[in-house]
């Protein structure tokens, strides 16, 4: 059997597989008892969005489909629909090639809510703003793409810069692209240059700024986490300086002591919530871990997210005296990075987002 022929097979099976899911589905966010239900309702929703795509391409394929036929038993008395043939011809390869390309293989995660920190590096104060810049073209790029931005804790600089912070970004609508799918890239070093505002000779400096990236858990992740394990730490909520905003010791530290991860969480109102969000965050970075292992070990060859702020291993230059971002792993440039502070980052994720793809292929 020719491989085109094996491959179009296997894509009919597969769409058969999903419509049958999908109707599947309907029919249980159909039912009262499963609409009461909001966390079994939310999941079902979430994979409802992730199929709709794949759905809507099909049914415009297999509407084509039949117009064609139409359009062609009918070619012989009138030209006009031979016109009308040879137009759905080149609609039906279009439509074809979209549901492909639907069907490639994707990251699992790629619909999934994450947790993003954003810790300054190697420049002292320099280093704490340039991590704050970061933080507010991320917080940019969220309210331009349907994205969330939560900030879970932070602790800042004396000039207002960001030298440690934790933020849960999601969807503010269930889809197959969620924010994984955008911002996953993201996890690395990310080296300025730029003349600080504490220099006062006017020279060009360079600092960098660490940024980890991580699906956030739905539900209890693969790691287990012992209470054992668990070295916990409550006190008060602070503002810059040390100020005490919070008359209760209501911010929790949490220290897994296997791993030695620490993560805190002061935003929220209670120390009850506190400590959820910091068990969340923490499970989270422990997933994280046991995938970046499991993909070693599977010999994928995707590099994991730098750990240390070493700036020989950075991805990617904020140039300022030329206006410049590179992005190293792609040899991606661009003299607009005063757009892309502003939270324009989509012709670089748009990217990032081929590239990945593209190996995706390539390994298949």
């Amino acid at each position: 059997m020719a491989k085109g022929t094996s491959e179009g097979a296997s894509h009919v099976s597969l769409v058969d597989d999903y419509v049958s899911e999908y109707q599947g589905i309907q029919a249980q966010m159909g039912d009262p008892d499963i609409a009461g239900d909001q966390e079994r309702f939310r999941k079902l929703s979430k994979r409802y969005a992730e199929l709709q795509p794949i759905i809507k391409v099909n049914d415009e394929l297999v509407q084509a489909r039949e117009d064609h036929e139409a359009a062609a038993e009918m070619a012989a008395e009138d030209k006009d629909f031979a016109e009308e043939a040879s137009r759905l011809e080149g609609e039906i390869v279009r439509l074809e090639e979209e549901l492909a390309d639907l069907l490639a293989p994707r990251d699992e995660h790629d619909g999934d809510d994450i947790i993003m920190e954003i810790k300054a590096g190697a420049g002292g104060e320099e280093a704490a703003l340039f991590a704050g810049d970061l933080a507010r073209m991320y917080q940019k790029y969220c309210e331009k793409n349907g994205l969330t931005w939560d900030v879970l804790d932070l602790a800042e600089s004396d000039l207002g810069g960001a030298k440690d912070m934790t933020v849960a970004i999601k969807s503010k609508n269930p889809s197959r692209d969620g924010a994984w799918s955008k911002l996953k890239f993201e996890g690395g070093v990310h080296r300025v240059q730029r003349i600080p505002v504490t220099e006062s000779q006017g020279r060009i400096q360079t600092s960098a700024a660490g940024v980890l990236v991580y699906p956030e858990p739905e539900e209890v992740g693969s790691v287990e986490i012992d209470e054992k394990d668990l070295r916990i730490d409550v006190y008060r909520s602070s503002g810059k300086g040390g100020q005490g905003v919070n008359t209760t010791d209501s911010a929790v530290r949490i220290t897994h002591l296997p791993t030695n991860i620490v993560v805190t969480c002061q935003n929220e109102r209670s120390q009850i919530q506190n400590r959820a969000r910091a068990m969340q965050v923490l499970q989270a970075r422990l997933d994280q871990i046991e995938r970046e292992k499991a993909e070693e070990e599977a010999a994928q060859g995707r590099a994991s997210q730098v750990r240390t702020m070493d700036r020989s291993e950075r991805i990617r230059t904020y140039n300022w005296p030329e206006n410049r971002i590179s992005d190293h792993r792609i040899n991606y440039k661009a003299n607009n990075l005063d757009s892309v502070l502003d939270g324009n980052m989509d012709e670089l994720i748009t990217a990032l987002q081929n590239h990945e793809r593209q190996e995706r292929l390539e390994a298949e």
